[in-house]
């Protein structure tokens, strides 16, 4: 097949989160199955363009949206030349990926546009056009609008993966003009565009309208959003679309999370000799000015501080269980303030047994998954996650609450059968995780099941040549 990728983030290029490792690592699963693959992203003024060589594509052209005009001229990556940035700087060049900025929605919906009209000077004609979040949620009604005239398309269909809905991407009624289809005001949902606060456009919900197709990035996380309680909303237009509402979890790049091949770590380590899981813990300590204790578990976190994340149930309930059961701590993030104070706070009341990195470092992340005996993700909801699955990878005993993604690849420990690979509690509150954690801790004292925990969840295979696999077939059954 011809398939084409329009995403606002590429790793390694840019990314926040999870999109970016997705669209950074599907297309290149689906090539190795031999489908023609294209991506779509902005050059965005971060990107490092003398670490990713790219050269220019074709003669600049214009991008009009309403009253609008943006020059644009196309590149290539030189190491993949199915990778296109879509280059205009009074768009793209600012310090952020995502802004504030009121023309936020030109930015992605030039994207699209460029895109579809670097398609047609290439005369590429895609079987799949494959979106992704809300900045390309009005790419399903623009073709079969405002590129219905052109045969290139004719047979193309769409799909919309949702990584997270609660970015919804919604702006005033008053911008439809700068979408160019205000001829097609009749198909924009009308409750929303005549609502009471002056109406509003809903590029995500528009989506699901109008894609052939929707994805989300986990089983549980597509019934959790068609729910009331997780649907932000939406839940009642996936509701009536559910028979074409899939969840797929993401895969996992083995190549660079894996403890046999990682190169961040100083210790690498298999299932058939452990002996560098605890070297590399030593080393974690070290690294980050910890004493180290035999037969002491470490508890490690790499996440962004925020409230989706559920570290409010830390507050008070941390410095109990650190006096209590005298573990140590190892945490690396930033993100809301009041977070990044209640992890500095801990370090300063338990400097012995708690290290607070604020900020991101790669290395660091792969040593905490490699040197912490438990890894803790007490999301409030997490459409997949990456970290739990990397954890158990690595013979880093998850403990998560059940939700998303996190309920998808975390199997509950049970001490009578010896089967699972972490611990999951049920209810978002600190009695359920406290429950989880201590019972975690309890089992690390036995050496003999914990062996166990750790080689059942380092036997799991989350990789992309499984998932891939179901991408194609959604492609298959893909509506017109």
């Amino acid at each position: 097949m011809n398939i084409v990728f329009v995403s606002s983030e590429v790793a390694p290029y840019a990314k926040t989160g999870g999109l970016g490792d997705v669209v950074g690592a599907l297309p290149r699963y689906l090539r190795k199955l031999g489908h023609d693959v294209r991506v779509f992203m902005p050059l965005y003024a971060s990107i490092d363009t003398a670490r990713h060589p790219i050269s220019p594509l074709g003669d600049p052209f214009v991008v009009t949206l309403g009253s609008h005009r943006y020059h644009v001229r196309i590149a290539t990556s030189d190491a993949d030349p199915g990778m296109y940035f879509v280059h205009s700087p009074e768009l793209y060049a600012r310090g952020a990926l995502y802004t504030a900025d009121p023309d936020e929605h030109r930015r992605f919906l030039a994207l699209g546009w460029a895109a579809l009209m670097t398609l047609q000077r290439l005369q590429f004609s895609p079987d799949v056009l494959h979106c992704h979040d809300w900045q390309t949620g009005l790419l399903p009604l623009t073709l079969k609008t405002a590129f219905a005239w052109d045969r290139l398309f004719s047979a193309t269909k769409t799909v919309l993966t949702i990584h997270n809905n609660m970015y919804q991407g919604v702006f005033p009624a008053s911008t439809l003009s700068d979408t160019n289809l205000a001829a097609d005001r009749h198909l924009f949902h009308h409750d929303q565009l005549t609502h009471p606060d002056g109406g509003r456009i809903n590029y995500l919900l528009h989506g699901i309208l109008y894609a052939g197709g929707v994805t989300t990035v986990s089983p549980t996380y597509a019934k959790e959003i068609q729910r009331e309680t997780l649907g932000a909303g939406l839940d009642p237009f996936l509701r009536a679309r559910r028979s074409t509402v899939v969840g797929i979890l993401n895969g996992v790049d083995y190549d660079e999370w894996s403890p046999e091949k990682d190169t961040h770590i100083p210790h690498r380590y298999a299932a058939d000799d452990l002996s560098g899981k605890e070297e590399n813990k030593q080393a974690l300590l070290q690294a980050l000015g910890l004493p180290y204790y035999p037969n002491v578990p470490v508890v490690g976190i790499v996440s962004r501080m925020a409230s989706q994340k559920g570290f409010d149930l830390l507050a008070g309930l941390m410095p109990d269980l650190l006096r209590r059961h005298g573990f140590q701590l190892t945490v690396l993030g930033s993100g809301e303030p009041h977070l990044e104070q209640m992890f500095s706070s801990f370090q300063r009341a338990f400097p012995s047994q708690v290290c607070f990195y604020q900020g991101f470092s790669n290395p660091l992340a792969h040593l905490i998954e490699a040197g912490a005996d438990i890894f803790l993700m007490p999301s409030r909801y997490e459409p997949c996650g990456l970290n739990q699955m990397y954890s158990l990878r690595y013979g880093t005993v998850p403990v998560v609450h059940r939700t998303g993604g996190l309920a998808d690849s975390v199997t509950p420990w049970n001490p009578i059968s010896s089967r699972g690979d972490g611990f999951v509690f049920e209810h978002h509150d600190q009695i359920g995780l406290r429950w989880a954690l201590e019972t975690a801790l309890a089992t690390y004292r036995d050496p003999i099941a914990w062996r166990r925990l750790m080689l059942n969840g380092m036997a799991k295979d989350f990789s992309w040549e499984r998932q891939v696999k179901l991408y194609e077939l959604v492609y298959q059954r893909l509506e017109n």
